[in-house]
C-alpha cells in the first residue's frame, strides 16, 4: 500500500508538470522568462568556483536559454564539483521558489530574484544578450512589484513554474543529447572527460535529481493550494 501511494505521488507530479509545461507555453513571451533558470544554472556554476578558489571571468546568457561560464580553476575534484552545481543548483532553485510561494513571500521572493540579477550584471554579465536580459527582467520586476498584490503573486508563480520546468526539462534532453551525441553533451560530457562514468550515468543523475527536486517542490504548492480551499 505504501508503496502504490509513493507511486500515485509521482504520477500525480508527472501529470501536473506536463500539464503545467503545456499550459504556460500558451502564455505570450513565456519563452523570454525561461532563461532565469538559466541564470541560476550559471550562478551555481560560478558560485562553486569561487567556493573552490577559483575565478570566474564571464557569463554568457543566450537567446536560445542556453549559457556558458568562463572560469579559471585548478583540475581536479574542484572541476568536478563545479560541472556539477548548474542543474542541482537549478533544481534546488526551484524548489526554494515554490517554498516562498508556499510561505506567502512573493514580493520578498522577487527582491530576492532581481538582487540575483542585479548581482549577475555586476560581477559576471557586461555585454551581448544577457547583460540587456537581465537589465529588462529587473525593471520588468520593479514594475510588477508595485502592481498590487494579485498581479505581483501571479506573475511570481508563472517565474516559479517556468524554472521548475525548465529545471526538468534541461538535464532531460541533456540526457537525449548524451545518448545521441556524447562529446556534446555539457555539463555530462565535461564530467565524463574527467571521471571514469560516461556522460550519459551523469545526465542520468542529473534527470533524477531534477525529478525528486521537481516533486518537492510541487508539494508545497500544492500544500498551498490546499490552504486557500480549506479558507474557502
Amino acid at each position: 500500500m505504501k508503496n502504490k501511494y509513493a507511486m500515485n505521488k509521482w504520477l500525480k507530479a508527472l501529470l501536473f508538470l506536463l500539464g503545467a509545461a503545456f499550459l504556460t507555453r500558451l502564455i505570450p513571451f513565456s519563452g523570454w522568462f525561461r532563461i532565469l533558470d538559466t541564470m541560476f544554472h550559471e550562478l551555481g556554476h560560478a558560485l562553486l568556483t569561487l567556493i573552490m578558489s577559483g575565478s570566474v571571468l564571464r557569463i554568457e546568457l543566450n537567446p536560445d536559454h542556453s549559457g556558458v561560464t568562463y572560469s579559471l580553476l585548478q583540475p581536479g575534484w574542484s572541476q568536478i564539483t563545479v560541472s556539477l552545481a548548474g542543474y542541482i543548483v537549478s533544481s534546488l532553485c526551484s524548489i526554494v521558489m515554490f517554498y516562498g510561494y508556499y510561505k506567502q513571500k512573493q514580493a520578498a521572493g522577487l527582491i530576492v530574484i532581481s538582487s540575483l540579477a542585479l548581482i549577475t550584471i555586476v560581477l559576471f554579465v557586461h555585454s551581448g544578450y544577457g547583460l540587456w536580459w537581465l537589465l529588462i527582467f529587473i525593471l520588468l520586476n520593479v514594475l510588477i512589484y508595485f502592481l498590487g498584490e494579485r498581479v505581483r503573486n501571479f506573475y511570481y508563480l508563472l517565474l516559479a513554474f517556468l524554472c521548475l520546468e525548465e529545471s526538468v526539462v534541461g538535464p532531460i534532453f541533456l540526457l537525449a543529447q548524451s545518448i545521441i551525441s556524447p562529446s556534446q553533451a555539457g555539463d555530462a560530457t565535461n564530467l565524463a572527460n574527467m571521471t571514469i562514468l560516461p556522460s550519459v550515468v551523469w545526465a542520468l543523475l542529473f534527470v533524477l535529481i531534477a525529478c525528486i527536486c521537481a516533486r518537492l517542490a510541487l508539494q508545497f504548492y500544492w500544500k498551498s493550494s490546499s490552504r486557500t480551499t480549506s479558507r474557502k
